[in-house]
């Protein structure tokens, strides 16, 4: 009865088109995203704001790339990690050696490098596909971070091979006094660097996020989107009926690595504020790929859903165990502990359902559709 299409009547193409057509889904994604920027500031703690829910930010953001790519295109990609070193390394030397473009044209400039270095090792999806694919894309994996591992350029020479973040605001001289846009100063927020409240850097990323996922779920609904879905199911049928595998593919490599590219350089500004290449490896690569697999292949909400379940599972099972086993295991048992129960619930969940959080999110909005009559 409060979930239903029933009585929704559409009086123009725009109403039927809508991103949420159904009142209740965009009454409550108003409610979420008013609770994210408003409350969520105002109660969260530091270690809240920093740690958990920016981290869970970035790496949505980075899922929703991939799953641009595997959910909704069908090709496999293990080298997710290496395009958001690229994203990071590229915004680390545009904000250091460009300082007058503000801090967000470095992330959309970022995304761009990193797009363009997707359609290189997206070439090869041309004419391979599946596993020989990833292996592929595993290549630029082990490419990438081995360069910017040996070019010191990139780090700036650094001694340590790390790139930190120089203080920057957000729109940078541009909405300073004097500025073009002097009457945007009060949202001209210090965005990186030792001064940078977490505040800051939490509302920074939460609205690159929100802005880029309703991107997404614009583009999957679109014809671009429909190309991909075509090409993922059958992709012999999908050019016999004038769909351009060319285009189609790389057009996916170079959106899902500029999605990756601009979690990368929120990785560094707003979350650990430094750039280090093992925080890009092949076990972040990985990391990526099994929170799309497990909040749900061609998904926009299942995206965050994974990325919710691997980034905040791990808090809530320490803080269980470390309850329940103070003072009879040791820290190392403990570890052990959690690592033991977050492999079996992975485990146990994609036997229950493979399809993802996504699916059980699909179930439950049709069980409410036909509420209080048996499904």
């Amino acid at each position: 009865m409060l979930y239903r299409e029933a009585g929704e009547f559409k009086t123009s193409y725009e109403k039927d088109q809508a991103i949420f057509p159904i009142p209740q889904d965009r009454w409550g994604v108003i409610a979420v995203l008013t609770f994210a920027f408003v409350v969520i500031p105002l109660i969260a703690d530091q270690y809240w704001l920093g740690p958990i829910l920016t981290q869970f930010l970035v790496f949505a953001l980075a899922a929703l790339g991939l799953n641009l790519l595997t959910g909704y295109a069908g090709q496999l990609s293990l080298g997710t990690g290496g395009f958001m070193a690229v994203g990071a390394y590229a915004t680390y030397n545009l904000a250091l050696r460009i300082p007058e473009i503000p801090l967000v044209v470095d992330f959309i400039l970022a995304g761009i490098i990193t797009a363009m270095v997707g359609i290189v090792f997206g070439l090869p999806s041309l004419r391979i596909k599946g596993f020989y694919l990833a292996v592929a894309t595993l290549a630029s994996q082990f490419f990438l971070v081995w360069l910017f591992d040996h070019v010191g350029w990139f780090t700036n020479y650094d001694s340590a091979g790390v790139a930190s973040a120089p203080p920057r605001t957000l729109l940078g001289s541009l909405a300073e006094e004097g500025g073009i846009f002097e009457f945007l100063a009060p949202i001209n927020v210090l965005v990186s660097g030792p001064n940078a409240t977490p505040e800051t850097k939490y509302l920074v990323t939460l609205s690159v996020v929100v802005v880029l996922a309703l991107m997404a779920k614009n583009m999957v609904r679109s014809a671009t989107g429909r190309a991909w879905m075509a090409i993922r199911d059958m992709d012999i049928a999908a050019e016999i009926i004038g769909i351009g595998p060319l285009r189609t593919k790389l057009l996916a490599f170079a959106v899902s690595s500029f999605y990756c590219g601009v979690a990368g350089g929120l990785y560094v500004f707003t979350y650990v504020g430094n750039a280090d290449t093992e925080a890009f490896n092949l076990e972040r690569s990985f990391q990526i790929l099994f929170m799309v697999i497990i909040g749900g292949l061609g998904s926009i909400v299942g995206s965050f859903m994974g990325a919710a379940f691997i980034v905040l599972t791990p808090v809530f099972l320490n803080n269980i165990s470390a309850l329940i086993g103070e003072g009879t295991l040791s820290g190392a048992a403990l570890s052990h502990l959690e690592l033991i129960v977050f492999g079996s619930a992975i485990i146990f969940f994609l036997i229950v359902e493979p399809h993802g959080f996504a699916r059980l999110w699909q179930i439950g909005k049709q069980k409410l559709r036909v509420w209080p009559f048996p499904y």
